[in-house]
């Protein structure tokens, strides 16, 4: 008998010229560096972009000026179990109480879904964001990656980013720009590995989820 081929669910947005950035970020653009033609075999496209365009991963750099930038930061917290939770009510801050719903026993890595819809094509200046110390709940239970299906842990106005500052202290990694909406509350296998970027802030990564055997 052949192996029970396991289901995926790709969980990062698009990424064109549209993508919704934060203000002031560069946003996604390509151009054309060489075209096929006559003497040349090949089409090749310079990108620009911010590394916080669509799904991306967070290094300790981006709100620790003396942080370790995403190339160098160990793999195995992007990759393994993780727990799905819903919260699509509630205020603008996740507090411990939206989540506790998904039990005990949490594995190293969760993923909250914020709304019925993620904004893939615009900016939401109302995003939904974490509680810090709904944050520092998750760390004492084991976590030791966060992600959201918003453009930041952190409300969008906010200027001290209290939960990248736990999650800086805690040790923890952050996904944002996430994209839940077909996904069901539960275990998955997370793989949403951030690019080998030496010296930079954040990498986008190609979130997906897979079901678990």
């Amino acid at each position: 008998m052949a192996p029970r081929t396991l289901r995926l669910w790709d969980i990062s947005p698009p990424v064109h010229a549209g993508s919704p950035v934060f203000p002031g970020d560069a946003p996604y653009s390509s151009v054309w560096a060489a075209r096929i033609g006559p003497g040349c075999p090949v089409n090749v496209s310079t990108l620009t972009l911010s590394p916080h365009t669509g799904a991306h991963a967070d290094a300790p750099l981006h709100y620790d000026d003396t942080g370790e930038a995403i190339g160098t930061l160990a793999l195995a917290p992007f990759l393994g179990r993780c727990r799905v939770i819903h919260a699509l009510a509630g205020g603008p801050l996740l507090q411990w109480a939206q989540l506790a719903h998904a039990g005990a026993g949490l594995p190293p890595r969760v993923l909250v879904r914020t709304r019925a819809h993620a904004a893939v094509d615009r900016w939401d200046p109302h995003l939904r964001a974490f509680a810090p110390e709904t944050v520092e709940r998750l760390a004492d239970l084991g976590v030791q990656l966060v992600g959201i299906d918003s453009a930041s842990i952190d409300p969008a106005h906010s200027k001290d980013l209290p939960s990248h500052q736990v999650i800086r202290r805690r040790g923890l990694r952050v996904l944002e720009n996430l994209v839940l909406d077909d996904v069901a509350e539960g275990d998955y296998e997370l793989i949403a590995l951030p690019l080998k970027l030496t010296t930079a802030d954040a990498s986008p990564v190609r979130a997906v989820l897979r079901e678990l055997p």
